[in-house]
């Protein structure tokens, strides 16, 4: 067999021009299969199924449950990748029994109030701006949150929106996910539908330079961090409190969808998963607002002790 680190090289080159991986996975691999092959290197170990016992044993001595999944399933994909190009004469994992169970942790969602009172706060700006230039900024950041509640948008995807994407006269926009899926998102409601053309003719000129839908000051794309920036300095002029996250708005837009009774199997095809299981996660925090509902407006509640 090969250089360990040849063949991790050649994986990571694979994950990125064959695959088409975001960029943000391919991190995360290179993070993951380095420490794995420093370990097997620096303890005069071999891409075996003892190898990776021993590995594996040493990663539960130093991190959560959830960590440790996510660094077998980089090794474990590394491993399929040697198999299917013939690079081992056996998979180590084919024989090897793994069970773990990471603490199930919920998604961080806002409540439709707190939405509303923070893209409030922005069109309150908007009205008090004094000058033409502030006006366009903030008519670029209230595009930018409301996309992101109307299409439960990834940040990454939306700072990766090209000009042409989005078809506002369609009310289509063309996302393309992790993987380079491709997947397309209806914008229905009219007064999202308006600002986004506020902000197109606003920014046309900045746009067909940048090549990117939504571009910074400097008329270059916007990054992942300014989008950050937005919703953290509008959240806080409405008071809202807490860290909240652009991709609260994500995990919120597919809440409060089943909590209106729409399809998990269709939620699942606007936000561009591949599994329904990883979906099935808001199945976890609708049960929860049922439970508080129920806690609070049960007609029980007023009948007295008995």
């Amino acid at each position: 067999m090969q250089d360990l680190q040849h063949l991790l090289s050649q994986y990571l080159w694979d994950c990125q021009y064959q695959k088409s991986l975001d960029p943000k996975t391919i991190k995360a691999y290179r993070i993951d299969l380095t420490q794995f092959s420093a370990f097997i290197d620096q303890n005069g170990l071999h891409l075996t199924r003892e190898g990776l016992m021993e590995y594996i044993a040493q990663l539960h001595q130093r991190y959560t449950p959830r960590t440790i999944k996510r660094k077998i399933a980089s090794v474990k994909a590394f491993c399929s990748h040697l198999e299917y190009e013939g690079l081992v004469n056996e998979n180590p994992f084919s024989r090897l029994r793994l069970k773990l169970n990471p603490p199930l942790i919920l998604p961080r969602t806002l409540p439709l109030s707190a939405i509303e009172a923070i893209l409030e706060s922005a069109y309150q700006a908007k009205r008090k701006a004094k000058t033409k230039e502030h006006r366009n900024t903030i008519v670029r950041d209230i595009a930018v949150m409301e996309l992101l509640f109307a299409t439960g948008v990834r940040v990454s995807e939306l700072c990766a929106l090209q000009y042409e994407d989005v078809r506002l006269d369609e009310g289509v926009v063309k996302i393309f996910g992790k993987g380079a899926k491709e997947r397309y998102v209806q914008i229905a409601n009219p007064d999202v539908l308006a600002v986004l053309h506020c902000y197109a003719e606003t920014f046309q000129k900045d746009m067909e330079q940048a090549g990117t839908f939504f571009v910074n000051r400097c008329h270059r794309p916007l990054s992942d961090q300014s989008v950050r920036s937005i919703v953290n300095k509008y959240s806080k002029l409405a008071g809202v409190e807490n860290h909240i996250t652009p991709h609260m708005f994500r995990h919120s837009f597919a809440t409060l969808l089943l909590e209106e009774g729409v399809d998990i199997r269709y939620i699942q095809r606007l936000l561009g998963h591949s599994s329904i299981v990883t979906t099935q996660i808001y199945t976890h925090v609708a049960s929860k607002k049922q439970r508080d509902i129920l806690l609070e407006k049960h007609p029980r509640n007023k009948i007295h002790s008995i």
